[in-house]
């Protein structure tokens, strides 16, 4: 595959999926299959809404357009083009979203009973592999920050005791980086990963700009990681819902591909397959310039907000070497706690009151995703809006929680607590007792508790408070989260 790959280097100009698309479209071919809107006559309102040429190409797998199950000629040459770019042995077109990456992913390195290496901070379609597979979560809990309370990355001697305390497991799952932008020494786990044998898996659901960014933190290919998940529609520009899962040169391909059509549709979208064609094709010609450009945009904006006062919007300064041992400086994130407002509080006043729409406010703070589509002049409202809001709303903050991350007290497995008999309970009587399914604010989509955890007064003081704050709570089957499933 590494031949392949070469052999399109030159070439990153052609999107093969987007090109068959418009020969496909000047064809005028008589549709007798699926989808039934045919090509969106039998949809008038859909077509008016998404446009002429959108339902034009939401079209079914032929064999001039190939497919994604099986792909052989336009999805095969799409996939060599994105490896080349991003620096891999091997790209899978994803159209599940990078949660259908990342399961893949930890499927791919992990069967019932094995053990895998990984932080407690991260996103619930890991968990979700675990109680779909079996194996069995190692956590390495993160160290926090005290001013911020966030959970930073895994240091390096918590990876190497993980390792050395655990022989068996196959693989470490590192977040690269997180959702507020910080980064663990990804060469250093890598390195002690493979010499113990083992995969090393990265979640780059907001990482994909480092593939293409000078300054940026490095990207899990180039730090020799077996497999990553990135998430294309995050900072890359594709359509949501279309991502990456990139695999390194020690990792089986076809089986790779097998794991994916376990859980994957067979029905993969034109509309996300094109769009990630087209993005890769930006990337790769244009995406050093453009993202030198964001990460400018989001430090002019970092000073801008931080002389405001009573904010403290974060960035390289946090290094530390190792728990922090990188930055990503597109991410503008905001501490807000020091004005008296909790972030989510920030994030509602930002959206009903000024119409700006940021990606998370959490329990003390706030997330602006800068990417390619932004303007200075969107930035200069934004700050211009976070001034108005200390003016107008600071107060003392008495009462105000700060800690975002609670170590959890694993007691079984996330599979055997999602299948096992479970009765519902109000919240205040499940204290003591091993949760069954999740409780997470998303985003970011951490959970807060997930399957095989014990309930503690801490954990339910969290939730109480983050639900009377406004967080968008999901996970449990009661959607008001008044009652929570526990094993019997």
């Amino acid at each position: 595959m590494a031949v392949q790959s070469r052999r399109y280097h030159y070439e990153q100009q052609r999107a093969p999926i987007y090109e068959a698309l418009e020969r496909f479209r000047q064809m005028r071919v008589v549709p007798f299959d699926v989808p039934g809107h045919k090509r969106g006559r039998g949809n008038p309102e859909l077509t008016a809404f998404l446009g002429e040429k959108c339902v034009g190409v939401d079209v079914n797998s032929m064999k001039p357009l190939d497919n994604l199950c099986h792909p052989v000629s336009v999805i095969r040459e799409a996939e060599d083009l994105a490896a080349d770019a991003f620096g891999a042995e091997h790209a899978f077109l994803m159209v599940g979203g990078t949660t259908s990456a990342v399961q893949s992913m930890v499927l791919t390195a992990c069967k019932q009973g094995d053990e895998i290496i990984l932080p407690r901070n991260v996103h619930r379609s890991v968990i979700n592999a675990l109680v779909l597979c079996g194996a069995v979560p190692v956590y390495v809990n993160p160290e926090v920050d005290q001013r911020l309370g966030i959970s930073l990355g895994m240091s390096r001697d918590q990876v190497q005791r993980a390792i050395r305390e655990h022989p068996k497991a196959v693989a470490v799952l590192v977040n690269n980086p997180t959702y507020y932008g910080i980064c663990s020494d990804l060469r250093a786990i890598v390195r002690m990963a493979h010499e113990a044998g083992m995969l090393c898996l990265a979640d780059e659901a907001h990482g994909t700009h480092f593939y293409f960014g000078g300054g940026l933190p490095v990207s899990a290919m180039a730090a020799g990681a077996d497999m990553a998940a990135v998430s294309m529609h995050k900072s890359g520009g594709s359509l949501t819902q279309s991502s990456f899962l990139l695999t390194g040169p020690g990792v089986h391909a076809g089986y790779v591909r097998q794991i994916i059509n376990l859980t994957q549709t067979t029905s993969g979208s034109y509309l996300l397959m094109s769009s990630l064609d087209i993005s890769r094709r930006n990337l790769a010609l244009r995406g050093r310039q453009v993202f030198h450009q964001v990460a400018d945009m989001a430090e002019y904006a970092r000073e801008e907000i931080n002389a405001i006062g009573g904010y403290y919007a974060f960035g390289k300064e946090l290094i530390n070497g190792n728990s922090i041992f990188d930055f990503d400086t597109t991410k503008l994130s905001v501490h807000t706690l020091d004005i008296g407002l909790a972030g989510i509080e920030v994030y509602d006043i930002l959206r009903d009151e000024y119409d700006i729409q940021i990606e998370f406010g959490d329990i003390g703070n706030i997330l602006a995703y800068l990417s390619m589509g932004d303007r200075p002049q969107e930035l200069e409202r934004l700050v211009s809006a976070l001034a108005e809001i200390r003016r107008r709303y600071q107060t003392d903050g008495a009462g105000l929680l700060s800690q975002e991350y609670i170590d959890p007290d694993v007691v079984i497995t996330p599979q055997e607590a999602f299948y096992a008999d479970k009765e519902s309970l109000p919240l205040r009587k499940t204290e003591g007792r091993v949760c069954s399914e999740f409780v997470m604010c998303y985003p970011p989509g951490i959970p807060i508790l997930a399957p095989g955890e014990r309930i503690t007064g801490d954990i339910l003081d969290y939730i109480e408070y983050a639900k009377g704050k406004g967080c968008s709570m999901t996970g449990p089957e009661d959607p008001e989260i008044n009652y929570l499933n526990v094993v019997k």
